[in-house]
C-alpha cells in the first residue's frame, strides 16, 4: 500500500523484486495506491477503498488506512494475502509465511523493558485470507470516533478484535525482526560495528527513525543514535 508523496514508486518496484526472488511460484503482486506512476508493469495498482474517515484539519490518518484490506470484496480479489509494509526489505525465502499455520498472523509486536507484554501486533507484515475479516472493518467504519479514542493505531484495535475472535497469531519472533531494536549493535559498538542481518531474519521491518536508504547510509532521525552504514542493505534492496 502506497498514499502520499513519503515513498516513491522505487519502493514499490524493489519490494516486488525482493518478493520474486524469494517467493516459489506464481503469485499476483498488488499495490493499493493513489498514484501508480513509474510502478513497474508486473505490479497490479489498485485504488485504495475509500475510508471515509473524519479528520481534523492538519490530522493524519496515519495507518488507518491498512484496514481496507479487509474489504469483504477487494477489487474482487481471492485468496491468501500477505501484506507487506512498502518499507520492508526481504532477507530470506518467503515460502514459510504461507505455510505457518493459523487464521490471521502478524508480528508480535516488539517487545522493549517499557513495555508490558501485549497482544498487540506489528503490522508491517501480516497473513489473511481475502475478505474473511470484513466485520473489523465495517465495525471501523461504523464506530471511528470510539475506536479511534480507545486505540493508539490500527494494528492495536486489529490486534484486539481479532485476539477476543480467537483468531490471532503471531510469526516465530526471528522472522521479521527489527532494524532499530535488533539489527544495530549496542552501544559503544555501534560506533564500530554496522548494523546487520540477524539470524534466522527472513523480513527486516523499518519503522521509526529508518528507512532502507537511510540505514544504507548511516543516518539515524534521532538525536544521539549513532549507527554506521548498513551496508547489507544494498544486497537485498535492489531491483
Amino acid at each position: 500500500m502506497k498514499w502520499g508523496t513519503k515513498y516513491g514508486p522505487e519502493y514499490v518496484n524493489r519490494l516486488y523484486a525482493m518478493v520474486r526472488r524469494n517467493l516459489s511460484g506464481d503469485f499476483k503482486f498488488v499495490c493499493l495506491t493513489d498514484d501508480g506512476t513509474g510502478i513497474r508493469p508486473e505490479v497490479t495498482c489498485l485504488p485504495i477503498p475509500p475510508l471515509n474517515l473524519q479528520l481534523a484539519p492538519g490530522q493524519r490518518d496515519g495507518a488507518w488506512k491498512k484496514l481496507t484490506t479487509f474489504e469483504k470484496d477487494l477489487h474482487g480479489l481471492r485468496g491468501t494475502a500477505l501484506f507487506l509494509d512498502v518499507d520492508v526489505v526481504v532477507v530470506g525465502s518467503l515460502d514459510a509465511f504461507f505455510e505457518q499455520p493459523g487464521e490471521f498472523l502478524i508480528i508480535h509486536d516488539y517487545a522493549r523493558p517499557w513495555r508490558r507484554e501485549r497482544i498487540t501486533g506489528n503490522s508491517s507484515v501480516y497473513r489473511f485470507e481475502l475478505g474473511a475479516h470484513a466485520d473489523v472493518l465495517a465495525y471501523f467504519r461504523a464506530n471511528m470516533d470510539k475506536v479511534q479514542a480507545e486505540y493508539r493505531n490500527e494494528q492495536a484495535y486489529l490486534s484486539d478484535v481479532l485476539h477476543k475472535q480467537g483468531k490471532l497469531s503471531y510469526w516465530p519472533a526471528a522472522w521479521c525482526p527489527s532494524f532499530k531494536y535488533h539489527g544495530i549493535p549496542t552501544w559503544p559498538t555501534n560506533y564500530w560495528e554496522e548494523p546487520f542481518v540477524p539470524e534466522g531474519a527472513r523480513i527486516m521491518v523499518f519503522h521509526g527513525e529508518c528507512n532502507p536508504p537511510d540505514a544504507l547510509a548511516g543516518r539515524r532521525n534521532r538525536a544521539f543514535r549513532y549507527i554506521r552504514p548498513a551496508n547489507w542493505v544494498a544486497k537485498f534492496w535492489k531491483e
